[in-house]
Parts: structure tokens; C-alpha cells; sequence
């Protein structure tokens, strides 16, 4: 029996453009306004996860070059949350949110020996990680700045009766950006009961007993709870600060 979920073949591949096909046709019908990247987003997924399979051996084989891989990562995350959150350069600020909350994650598991010091395993769960520290900040920032545009008139209003600006920020944008915390809130919640994650497939389809899977389930799980809620907390400080803001267009 074979101990992959999916048979690799030209049928895998009709079925993904298909399902690429049918993500954005139904995002332009509804006018979601994300057609064109969803496609773009399938397309670069398929050549970037290719060039990774190809150069992973050689990756994980050298500590040197798995910390590139891994700066290499945080350096792509950074980029894609500062885009989303400001749409311009000051946007390279989302790294420290980002990596305040993934890379000390990781140091501190490996510090600990719950990670062993090699690229194979270094790799996937600082991807992991960072990912999560991703979403939580694009969420949070997003949320952050959009709170703090619709109700300008409050924060001018906390000003007014003496507050700091950095206090009076936080008055109004913090309650919104903790949102973000949300989707991994619900996540841990539900986990096995709507879904099964996909380290917890992983380790099952790798051989290991159901325990096993279950409990690296639940450190993925949990270590995303931490290091989002670092990730979260930093970003509002950092649009409180002014450090992110939208680009001011001329």
C-alpha cells in the first residue's frame, strides 16, 4: 500500500488546474477582487515548492545553509506582511514582529533539545512558524490600521483629553488586531474533532503511532499559539509607534 495520500501523475495535475481554475473564476464572479492572484499564487506555489524539493537534500545537509534557508524565509514573510499591511518599503518593519515571535520560538526549542540541531528538522518547523507569525501579523496590522482610519475621530478625541499618542493608538486599534489570534484560536480548538492538521497527517503517513502524531500535533499547534500572540503583540506596538502606516499616495 502505498503511504502517500496523493498518486502523483497527470491526473494530480489536471486537478490542480482545475481547482486553480475554479478559485479564481469564482473569486472574479463574486467579485472578491482576488481572481488574478489566486492564479498567480497557484502558479508561484507550484515553481517555488519544485525548486525547493530539488535543493532541500543539499539544504538540510549543511547548518550554515539551513540557517540561509531559514533567513531566507523570514526575509520572503517580512516582504509579503509589509506589502499587505502598507503597501511600501516601510513595510520591512513586519520583520520584527515576525521574527521576534518565530525565531526565539525556535532558538528556545532548540536550546531545550526538543528540536534536534539538524536541517531536517530545523527547516519544517521553523517553516511552520514563521508562517504563522506571517498571518498573524498581515491580520494584525491590517486590522490595526483599518480601526485606526475609521475612527480617527476617536483617537483625536483621547489626544484631547491628554492621552499619549502612542496610548491613545492603542486605545482604539488593539481590541481589533487581537482578532488575529482568531484563526489559531479556533484551530486549537477544533483540532480533531473538524480537522486533522497536516503534521498530525505527516507523522501518521510517516509511520508513527496516533500518540505520536497527536502530541506533534498539539506542539505545533501550541508553539503557533505562542509565537502568534508574540507576533500580534509586537505589530500593535509598532503601529502605535508609527513604525507601520499606510504609504501616502502623491
Amino acid at each position: 500500500m502505498s503511504s502517500t495520500m496523493l498518486v502523483v501523475g497527470p491526473r494530480l495535475g489536471g486537478a490542480l488546474v482545475v481547482l486553480t481554475v475554479v478559485a479564481a473564476a469564482v473569486a472574479m464572479v463574486g467579485k472578491l477582487g482576488h481572481g488574478r492572484q489566486i492564479a498567480v499564487a497557484a502558479v508561484r506555489a507550484a515553481i517555488q515548492l519544485a525548486a525547493v524539493s530539488l535543493l532541500i537534500t543539499a539544504l538540510v545537509a549543511s547548518l550554515w545553509a539551513t540557517a540561509g534557508f531559514v533567513a531566507v524565509m523570514c526575509a520572503v514573510a517580512a516582504g509579503t506582511s509589509g506589502r499587505r499591511i502598507t503597501g511600501g518599503a516601510r513595510g520591512w518593519w513586519a520583520a520584527a514582529p515576525i521574527v521576534a515571535g518565530s525565531l526565539t520560538v525556535v532558538a528556545g526549542l532548540l536550546l531545550a533539545g526538543l528540536v534536534p540541531l539538524r536541517g531536517i528538522a530545523i527547516i519544517p518547523v521553523a517553516g511552520i512558524l514563521i508562517g504563522g507569525a506571517m498571518t498573524a501579523t498581515s491580520l494584525a496590522g491590517r486590522r490595526a490600521l483599518d480601526e485606526l482610519i475609521g475612527r480617527r475621530g476617536e483617537v483625536e478625541a483621547a489626544l484631547a483629553l491628554g492621552l499619549l499618542p502612542r496610548d491613545a493608538v492603542l486605545l482604539v486599534c488593539r481590541p481589533a488586531a487581537g482578532q488575529a489570534l482568531i484563526p489559531a484560536l479556533d484551530q486549537t480548538r477544533t483540532v480533531g474533532l473538524v480537522t486533522l492538521p497536516g503534521a498530525f497527517v505527516g507523522v501518521l503517513l510517516g509511520g508513527a503511532s496516533p500518540i505520536a502524531a497527536g502530541v506533534t500535533q498539539l506542539f505545533v499547534l501550541v508553539g503557533l499559539l505562542a509565537v502568534e500572540a508574540v507576533a500580534v503583540v509586537v505589530t500593535i506596538e509598532l503601529v502605535a509607534r508609527g513604525r507601520l502606516h499606510p504609504v501616502e499616495r502623491g
